[in-house]
Formats: C-alpha cells, sequence, structure tokens
C-alpha cells in the first residue's frame, strides 16, 4: 500500500510544475518515531530546521541549518543538505526502550547531525512534501553512529 501511494504521489506531482516556494512550513515526521518539524526559509537558498522526535521511550531536539538547490529544473522540486546538532533524552532498555542499552539507565546525549533530502512543494494547495536522510553521531552521553533516520515529512506550507 505505501508504495502505491508513494508512486500515485510521484506521477501526480511529476505533472504539476509551478512556482511553489514557502516561508514556514510545520508538519509531522514519520520515522521509527514520529514527531514535529518546524522549517523557516531564510531565503530561496537557506533554511533553518527544527525537529522534536520521540523514540526509545524518549525525545530528541535536533537544530538545522539547510542549504536548498532546485532539483528536476522545476521550482517545486528542491535538493537539500544541511548539519546541525541535537540533544536526546533516552530511557531505559527496557521493553519499548533503547535496544542496545544494557542496564537500565536513563541517557542524556549531545551530538551532531547532518541531513540530506527532496521535497516538494504543490502550488494548488498549502502542502510540502520531502523524504530525508538524517545521520546522527552522539558525542556526549551514550556515544554512537546513528545511520537509521530516514523520514517523510510532512507540512503545511505557510507563505
Amino acid at each position: 500500500m505505501k508504495k502505491i501511494f508513494i508512486s500515485f504521489l510521484f506521477i501526480i506531482t511529476t505533472f504539476t510544475v509551478a512556482n511553489a516556494q514557502y516561508k514556514l512550513g510545520i508538519g509531522a515526521r514519520l520515522n521509527y518515531g514520529y514527531g514535529l518539524s518546524v522549517k523557516y526559509k531564510m531565503n530561496n537558498k537557506e533554511a533553518f530546521e527544527g525537529i522534536v522526535y520521540s523514540r526509545w521511550q524518549g525525545v530528541n531536539f535536533t537544530g538545522l541549518y539547510e542549504i536548498h538547490k532546485a532539483a528536476f529544473e522545476t521550482p517545486n522540486w528542491r535538493w537539500y543538505y544541511g548539519i546541525g546538532g541535537h540533544i536526546g533524552f533516552w530511557r531505559n532498555g527496557g521493553r519499548y526502550g533503547n535496544p542496545w542499552f544494557e542496564n537500565y539507565d536513563n541517557h542524556t546525549v549531545i551530538g551532531a547531525d547532518g541531513i540530506l533530502g527532496l521535497e516538494y512543494t504543490f502550488k494548488e494547495i498549502p502542502l510540502n512534501l520531502s523524504l530525508d536522510w538524517k545521520p546522527a553521531l552522539n558525542v556526549v552521553g551514550y556515544q554512537g553512529l546513528w545511520l537509521d533516520d530516514i523520514a517523510l515529512t510532512a507540512r503545511i506550507a505557510i507563505k
């Protein structure tokens, strides 16, 4: 069902060519957990994104600086990449906690993040969809490299 929905969405958006820009986007981020994304575009090439999401009975707060570039020679599609940081508060390794924790402690982590993504903004409706990969490196607290954060985000686009 997911593949059919994504294919249908891709076909519809491929045939829609319009000038679709937004200043502020607020919406839901769906990955292994769930969260909230707020993206503020300073101009056509730069943006700040704040992400709050839940995972492992905890919460992560992420701030990112992003560079946006045109994709597929249309103004609706944009590639973006960027860097930032996070702070997270994770609970123990119990039934729904982080599976890598061997004991039942709580953890506070601080680290660096990168992001690489593709977004589409509709002109007809105030909607922005993005698919991204956000690797993270925890440098304080429970240290480690996390490469599994791939997310689909749907935002209300406010001009």
